[in-house]
Parts: C-alpha cells; structure tokens; sequence
C-alpha cells in the first residue's frame, strides 16, 4: 500500500519510514525540515519539503494519492510548548487538523496519529497506567495531543475517518535529537562523548530524578507496522513498563561509555513530570506488541550510532 509520512525525515518518523519500505509498501514523506534532516530521509522514499499547516498540502494528497496517513510530524518540546503555547497549538492542533481535512476529502483509509503516554496521564494516580485512566494534562504539548485524539474521534463520528492512537512513553535511540525532554537519551550520550557534563533535573528531595519509561525506537517501529491493519479507532500505550530514574539511565549510559563523571543537578522545568509509567498489555492483547529491546541492549545501539555519526545535512 501507498503510506504517507508526515515527520519522515525526523528520528521516530524516519526509522518508521525505513521498515515500512522494507516491509513492501510506497511511502511519501512530507516534512518541513524544522526539526528533521535530510540525512534521516530514505533514497527510496518520494520526498516533499512542506509544512503540515500549508495549504499545499492538499496537492500533495491529491497528486500523490496515499491509502494511509501515518502522523508524526510535531512540536515535541514540553518546556517549548509553555513558553510558545500558539506554536505549539498551530503544529500540534493547526497540524492535525489540515492532514484530517486532507484524509477526509481524499479518502484515505486510515490515519495513524502520535500521542504521548510519556506526558497525556500527568501526575496520574494508576500507576503503570492504563488507556482507560482520564488524562490529566500538566502542559501545552500535553493538552494539545489529547486535543488530537479528540479531533479524530470527532471526524470518526462525523465523516467514518479510521484512526488508531499510539501513546508513545519516552522512544529513544539513533537518530534521536538532543532537544526536549524526550532527547535526554541522546542528550547525555553526546555530551558525554564530548567529556562534557549533563544535568540531571530533579524535584526537591528526589535526587534521583524522575522516573520514566524509556522504549527502544525499533520496538516503536514494530508498534507502526502493527496498526496498518489492526487497532482501527482505538488508542494504545507503547512502552515498557519499566521504571527508569534520571540517575539510573545516566549510569546505564556512563558505565557503558567506560566514563567516571558526576553529573550536575539542576531543578526540575516547568512541565517535567515527576514520574511517567505505561502499562502496555493493551497492545500486546490487541495488536500483539511487546517491547524487545532492554534499556540496556537500546543504549548500546544508540551509542554506536553516536559514535559513528557524521554531522547530518540540513
């Protein structure tokens, strides 16, 4: 089947991109370049450098025909989303609604949209929790994803659009980038490939800082392929269900570097969560996922990539 990409030039969008091709299907990649590189774009991939909120998006749906929309292009920054609530509601809300209008119009089959697990719950009180919990959104980036799921349930009642919802925990691995909470990852293995100092970023008298499920991008991907056929107007958590503090992944990442360096501490930002868990057996009951890859066996890859990694094209 033919699939358009939004994001497909950004770290999860672009590893997406690569197995769907290997999987046998057409892919289209619309993306703006903001945050994405055109070294994460896959030759075989038909590539349209624009923005999800431009009118001209309509002409690429129309030339280009897709059966599914899988959505990732989006403003991932938490602490961005409370300083710049507009940008973050005009790619995150503004966004959405353009690419659903387009599906509507041309009949595309599906639409599979990027939520976040990792911050839609909030400070939620179901610990792992489950899809079934009422979301309680503690930021912009927060409260515009679940505006998301909103939109599509209400062109699902309205115009019989299909959707499926993955709420990502905290995806990790290459080509990830080191901006946003969601780059912590990537963020202390760079910096620390540098023989620079990171900054943990804890609450008051929680010195390990926060506690976060951190899920392999590979697994991510098998999420993807999971739903082109399964999963139709529903929502899925995808992570691991394993708790990692800041301090606990720090040291993952140190000791596989062979590097002795104490890092900084710094306060908690504006929109950090204290702690953030998923409980996936939904989508393993459903769509059959489970996540493969350990926090362990995800880091080495990630550093091998790093490692290797020439400066990306912009």
């Amino acid at each position: 089947m033919k699939i358009l990409v939004t994001g497909g030039a950004g770290f999860i969008g672009s590893n997406v991109v690569d197995a769907y091709l290997e999987a046998g299907h057409e892919v289209v990649v619309v993306d703006d370049l903001s945050s994405g590189s055109k070294s994460n774009l896959n030759p075989q991939a038909k590539f349209h450098q624009v923005d999800i909120c431009d009118p001209a998006l309509e002409r690429i749906f129309a030339w280009e025909k897709p059966d599914i929309v899988n959505h990732h292009a989006a403003q991932i920054s938490v602490p961005l989303s409370i300083e710049d609530p507009l940008r973050d509601a005009e790619i995150n809300v503004k966004g959405l609604i353009n690419i659903a209008q387009n599906c509507i119009k041309h009949h595309i089959k599906k639409i599979i949209f990027i939520s976040s697990g990792g911050a839609i719950y909030g400070e939620a009180k179901e610990y792992p929790t489950t899809e079934t919990y009422p979301p309680e959104p503690l930021s912009v980036y927060a409260i515009n994803k679940m505006a998301g799921e909103q939109y599509l349930r209400f062109f699902r009642h309205q115009y019989g659009l299909k959707y499926t919802v993955l709420r990502y925990a905290n995806v990790f691995g290459p080509r990830q980038v080191s901006h946003g909470e969601a780059g912590v990852v990537s963020l202390f293995i760079q910096k620390l490939l540098r023989g620079e100092t990171p900054t943990i970023y804890v609450y008051p008298g929680e010195p390990e800082g926060m506690i976060r499920d951190y899920v392999y991008v590979q697994d991510v991907v098998c999420a993807n392929l999971s739903v082109l056929d399964n999963g139709d107007n529903d929502v899925f958590n995808i992570g691991t269900g394993v708790e990692t503090t800041t301090s606990l992944l720090y040291r993952t990442i140190l000791w596989q570097l062979g590097k002795d360096i104490t890092p900084l501490s710094g306060p908690a930002r504006k929109g950090d969560l204290h702690r953030s868990l998923l409980d996936s057996s939904k989508a393993f009951s459903i769509l059959g996922w489970s996540p493969i890859y350990t926090l362990e066996q995800g880091v080495r890859e990630t550093i091998a990539y790093f490692r290797d990694r020439k400066p990306p094209v912009a």
